[in-house]
């Protein structure tokens, strides 16, 4: 757990100030003490920028191979394709074309699913078996990774002028549509398009029921996607995510995401994954990222509904905050704390959301939870792959992505 410290917090006047200042277009001159504060944000901000150049550097040099492997030290050394594209996420918001060639020609030499025919999805786990082979370990592929690395490689194509790198995206694009998307009834008697966690016959238990991850629907990514591949319709799977994320939440009494749920295809309806499952529904490591999805989506294309979600959705968690300065890594669907400890990967993927609802929270999480957390560029510790990733991206300031490099 992440100690408390004394912090500098924005005051929540200046932030609406500012806030009414960018949206207006026109700036404005702020009394002395204003300036001061705002000297106070610069200065943070520039100190998360410097915590980002040091942190990708460490990952570099911790957690990937000179050949281009990402390697999660915590489950035996292996790789993911999930690690793949969040180095190649964070590689071309660094501006790092080296270590994006390295890690995606490593995956696609690596990571193809042989036995599934002649798509470019990526088997989801590579590692030593038990007869101390280094290879596939499981060819299903995990829809998330794909997402994410089809986006690091349309957004890389736009940043550094590589036609291979959006020939391939539109490739990746095409083959997450035909085997990780379905068209299935939905609660208003009509159909909706989801993004499956993988392959359909491992997220079907039975046959009118289908699990979903809402933490990989991913609204800004779906509208890249249209832009490139016109001839599928994805401006609806934005419709239907949105869609989804809402009526999902509301299997939590406090209207939370859950890490899982699952839809009854006959009713078009969402509800708790049953407790028999290995999977869960509640709040927890999968869920949290659903924040920083949506704040992505209202940052890059001005998605109201992303916003509506997250002023929403977010309260029982700044509840929390305002009464104990904490959130629990995991809550139940009836909003019950069922962990004692916190998460750096959480306070980062909420960190992006509070900054547009509640500037004021956010500023007192990255002071008490994101910076003293991090040391020599290491958020928790050397072993922490996944924490790493996330911390860094909820810290990565949208408004250094480029609009030419998402339109």
């Amino acid at each position: 757990m992440a100690r408390a410290i004394p912090i500098l917090s924005i005051p929540l006047l200046l932030a609406m100030l500012m806030s009414i200042a960018w949206t207006s277009g026109r700036a404005f001159a702020a009394p002395s003490n204003m300036r001061e504060s705002g000297a106070i944000a610069s200065n943070s901000a520039s100190l998360s920028s410097e915590i980002l150049q040091q942190s990708w550097t460490a990952y570099k040099q911790r957690f990937i191979q000179a050949d281009g492997r990402v390697i999660d030290w915590e489950n035996k050394a292996r790789s993911t394709s999930e690690g793949q594209a969040y180095a190649m996420l964070r590689a071309v918001l660094a501006n790092d074309p080296d270590t994006f060639a390295q890690t995606l020609h490593w995956a696609e030499n690596n990571l193809k699913r042989t036995d599934s025919g002649n798509d470019s999805l990526w088997s989801w786990q590579w590692g030593q078996n038990d007869q101390g082979e280094w290879k596939v370990l499981d060819q299903n592929f995990a829809s998330d990774a794909d997402v994410d690395a089809a986006t690091a490689l349309i957004l890389a194509a736009r940043r550094w002028n590589r036609p291979d790198y959006l020939a391939l995206a539109q490739t990746k694009v095409k083959d997450v549509w035909q085997l990780a998307t379905i068209a299935l009834p939905n609660s208003h008697d009509n159909t909706s398009r989801y993004l499956l966690p993988g392959p359909l016959s491992a997220f079907q238990p039975q046959p009118n029921q289908i699990y979903f991850n809402p933490s990989y629907f991913a609204p800004y990514a779906f509208r890249l996607f249209a832009q490139v591949d016109s001839e599928r319709d994805w401006m609806s799977m934005v419709d239907s995510s949105y869609q989804a994320l809402q009526e999902s939440s509301g299997v939590s009494l406090v209207g939370l995401p859950s890490d899982w749920v699952v839809l009854n295809t006959d009713t078009g309806r969402f509800s708790a994954v049953p407790t028999t499952s290995h999977l869960r529904s509640m709040y927890s490591f999968d869920a949290c990222r659903v924040w920083w999805r949506l704040s992505l989506d209202a940052a890059w294309f001005n998605e109201p509904r992303a916003r509506a979600y997250l002023q929403k959705h977010l309260q029982p968690l700044a509840e929390m905050w305002r009464s104990h300065q904490s959130i629990p890594a995991r809550i139940t669907l009836l909003g019950t704390p069922i962990a004692s400890y916190e998460t750096t990967s959480q306070y980062a993927m909420l960190y992006p959301a509070f900054q547009m609802i509640d500037p004021t929270i956010a500023e007192q999480i990255r002071q008490q939870k994101l910076l003293p957390t991090n040391k020599d560029g290491i958020w928790d510790n050397n072993s922490a792959y996944y924490v790493q990733n996330l911390a860094w991206l909820g810290l990565f300031p949208s408004t250094d992505v480029a609009a030419s490099w998402l339109r």
